[in-house]
C-alpha cells in the first residue's frame, strides 16, 4: 500500500504540473523545465519507497527487467492512471472550462517521437537504478527528470512530449490530446520502454 500511495503521489503532481504548464495561462518554453523537475523532485523524494517510477511504460521496462513483481505491475499501473485521472479533473478548478486546445499532432511524427524519447526514459531510468549503481547513487532522480526536460524541449511541439501512458491519459482528459490519438501513444509508449528493457538485458544481462 505504501508503495501505490507514493506513485499516486508522485504521478498526480506530475500530471498536476503538465496540465498547470500547458494549458493557457501556461508558462510557454519553460514548460519541459517545469516538467522535468517536477519528476526529479518525485523521485528523490519517492524512490526509496516504490522506485520512484510514476509512469506506467517505466513500470513495464522495470518488470520485463525483472526488477519489479508481476503482482506489483497491475496495481502500480492503477495508481498512476487513478492520479493522473484525479490530476486531470482538478485542472477544472485552476483553468478556464475550453482553455485546453487540442495539440497540433501529426501522427506519424508524434508516435516516432513518443517512441524514441519514451525509451531514452526507461533507459536512463533502467541504468541508473541498476544494482550497481543504485546504492547511494546523487544522480538518479536528476538523470532522469532531465532527460524528460531534454524530450519536452525536442519534441514537445510535435507529440506534446508526454512519453508516459498517465499523462497521455491525462492529458487526453484535460483536452490536450484527442481521443482518437490516444492508443497510438500507448502504443507508442509501452513499445519505447519494452525496446529500452531489451537494450538494457542486451548490454547488462538480467542484473
Amino acid at each position: 500500500m505504501k508503495k501505490l500511495l507514493v506513485e499516486f503521489i508522485g504521478t498526480f503532481f506530475l500530471v498536476f504540473t503538465v496540465g498547470s504548464t500547458l494549458i493557457p495561462p501556461g508558462v510557454g518554453l519553460f514548460a519541459p523545465l517545469a516538467i522535468g523537475a517536477a519528476l526529479m523532485v518525485m523521485i528523490y523524494a519517492g524512490a526509496h519507497v516504490s522506485g520512484g517510477h510514476f509512469n506506467p511504460a517505466v513500470t513495464f521496462a522495470a518488470w520485463l527487467r525483472g526488477r519489479v513483481p508481476a503482482r506489483d505491475v497491475a496495481l502500480y499501473w492503477i495508481a498512476q492512471v487513478a492520479a493522473a485521472l484525479a490530476a486531470a479533473w482538478l485542472m477544472t478548478f485552476f483553468k478556464f472550462e475550453g482553455s485546453a486546445q487540442e495539440l497540433p499532432i501529426g501522427i506519424k511524427a508524434a508516435f516516432v517521437a513518443e517512441f524514441i524519447f519514451t525509451f531514452a526514459i526507461a533507459w536512463v531510468f533502467l541504468n541508473t537504478t541498476a544494482p550497481r549503481q543504485a546504492g547511494g547513487n546523487s544522480f538518479y532522480g536528476l538523470a532522469v527528470g532531465a532527460t524528460f526536460m531534454v524530450g519536452g524541449f525536442a519534441v514537445g511541439n510535435i507529440s506534446g512530449g508526454a512519453f508516459d501512458p498517465a499523462i497521455a491519459a491525462g492529458i487526453t482528459l484535460m483536452g490536450l490530446l484527442s481521443r482518437s490519438h490516444l492508443g497510438i501513444f500507448l502504443v507508442a509508449e509501452f513499445s519505447g520502454a519494452a525496446v529500452a528493457a531489451l537494450a538494457y538485458m542486451l548490454v547488462n544481462g538480467r542484473d
